[in-house]
Parts: structure tokens; C-alpha cells; sequence
């Protein structure tokens, strides 16, 4: 009887992480990016932007693509990585979205 409580629980607790963690990809409280694109590097096929969107800056790490400093993008909804090491690029991001990639341009 313990053995399936523990298997109960177990099966609950990884639904609930799993519904959790496929929420930071649909919420609509997870709003878009979009706003001028500030800096930009590539890194481990990544590309790593810092958007000023009025003044609010925010970083965001897309599938390596081709940006230009200036250009204004509008990129999707995304999981935020608090305290983000890059080894590659040897810097911490208090905070950075990890976005599937550019929806406008």
C-alpha cells in the first residue's frame, strides 16, 4: 500500500512540474518582446539580444539568427532563466527569456 502511495505521488508531482513548465510557453501573462534590439552576440547557436522596449530592457536568447543592432523585432513568449551563466560568453544575465524566435520584424 506504501509503495503505491509513493507511486501515486510521485506520478502527481511530475504532472504538476510538467504542466507547469509547458504554462511558460502559453500563457498569455507571458507577454511577446518587442522593442529595438540594443546589443547582440552569437553564441553556441544561440543569438543573445538586449531589447529596449521604452526604456525597459530585457535580454532574450533566440536560435542563432541574423540581427542588426537598430532593427526592431517583436519575438515570442519565452521561460525566463533567472542568474543565467553563459560559459561561452563568460557572463551571468540576472535574467534572461529563452524565445523559440522572431515573430515581426
Amino acid at each position: 500500500m506504501a509503495k503505491s502511495l509513493k507511486l501515486l505521488f510521485l506520478c502527481l508531482t511530475l504532472t504538476l512540474f510538467i504542466g507547469v513548465q509547458a504554462q511558460a510557453f502559453s500563457n498569455p501573462s507571458n507577454p511577446s518582446i518587442k522593442g529595438q534590439i540594443v546589443e547582440t552576440m552569437d553564441a553556441n547557436g544561440y543569438t543573445y539580444l538586449h531589447i529596449d522596449s521604452n526604456g525597459t530592457k530585457t535580454w532574450a536568447a533566440i536560435p542563432e539568427s541574423k540581427v542588426s543592432v537598430g532593427e526592431v523585432v517583436e519575438l515570442s513568449s519565452g521561460m525566463v532563466m533567472q542568474n543565467f551563466t553563459s560559459k561561452t560568453l563568460g557572463r551571468t544575465f540576472h535574467a534572461i527569456v529563452f524565445s523559440s524566435g522572431i515573430v515581426k520584424r
